[in-house]
């Protein structure tokens, strides 16, 4: 049976189709329309009903948001995509697909990918992370994602920064709440943060290569961050001690970030040695479209 997964984005959306075996058989990406949900519902059945005439026959749907229904309403809720909030996405997508679609948080599906087949396969624990835009995780254990009542298991993101310096900004999150991780520690919380301490407006990217460069400045400000994102996982392993930790997102493809926090995260996490593996997505930022569809695939089982 044809899988398809959808990752629903801030900047694109994604559709993906893969067979029982996960081999990609589609992949079209388009600009998000994150003004107007009616857009955006238009633009998800569009790519659906397109792919599944491309393949005709019969099709599962699994959909990553950015953020979550609630159990209580069923409705979207903890969307920094702000227009999806209180909105009935699942409704109103199986109502015009007549069928059941399945949707989880884009960090649950990131997860769920690469503990399937990427860089978590064969652990029996994985915490995934998304270090992008925003910040975000999921857990998945024994190839089963890990949900709670209120649907924000592995919202990491949202919590305060753990050992926290002086230096380290207090910023408004758009939850509502200040301090946040992922005001911090996001690509978007790494720019913010530089801008604070230094004065200098550009991008994370650009911090990075001046850093490699030689560039005391920016070599100073990736230590602060890589110290942050260290405090920041040491909490993970101190609570929930996964058997790896896999980073998606943007800055997931700082090299330099599997280097220097494994080095770093001993002294705030409670053991005497830290076995962790800080693995690098398999999948990069194709994971979480990827692990919607084993989302959807593994609903349609269930149902």
């Amino acid at each position: 049976m044809l899988q398809l997964g959808i990752d629903l984005g801030g900047t694109k959306i994604e559709i993906v189709a893969l067979d029982e075996h996960g081999h990609e058989l589609l992949r079209r990406r388009i600009p998000t329309p994150s003004h107007s949900y009616d857009a955006i519902l238009a633009t998800l059945i569009q790519l659906i009903n397109d792919a599944s005439a491309q393949y005709q026959g019969p099709a599962t749907i699994g959909l990553g948001i950015p953020g979550a229904l609630s159990f209580q309403t069923g409705l979207v809720k903890n969307a920094n995509t702000q227009c999806l909030i209180g909105k009935d996405l699942k409704g109103d997508l199986e109502r015009a697909l007549q069928q059941p679609v399945a949707i989880a948080n884009d960090a649950d599906c990131l997860a769920l990918s690469e503990a399937t087949d990427g860089a978590g396969a064969g652990y029996q624990s994985v915490f995934a992370v998304i270090l992008g835009t925003g910040c975000g995780g999921g857990w998945v254990i024994n190839g089963h994602l890990v949900g709670g009542p209120n649907a924000i298991s592995g919202e990491w993101g949202h919590n305060p920064l753990t050992w926290r310096n002086d230096s380290d900004d207090q910023v408004l999150c758009y939850c509502g709440q200040i301090g946040c991780l992922e005001s911090l520690i996001s690509g978007t919380g790494l720019r913010r943060q530089a801008l604070s301490e230094t004065g200098i407006n550009q991008t994370a990217q650009l911090w990075i290569e001046s850093a490699r460069a030689g560039d005391h400045i920016a070599s100073e400000v990736m230590e602060k961050y890589y110290v942050r994102v260290a405090k920041a996982l040491a909490s993970i392993i101190n609570i929930m001690d996964p058997h790896a930790i896999v980073v998606g997102g943007g800055v997931s493809n700082i090299p330099e970030l599997y280097q220097r926090v494994p080095q770093l995260w001993q002294k705030w996490v409670f053991s005497d040695t830290v076995v962790t593996p800080l693995l690098h997505s398999k999948y990069g930022d194709s994971s979480g479209v990827r692990g919607a569809a084993w989302l959807g695939a593994s609903a349609g089982k269930n149902s």
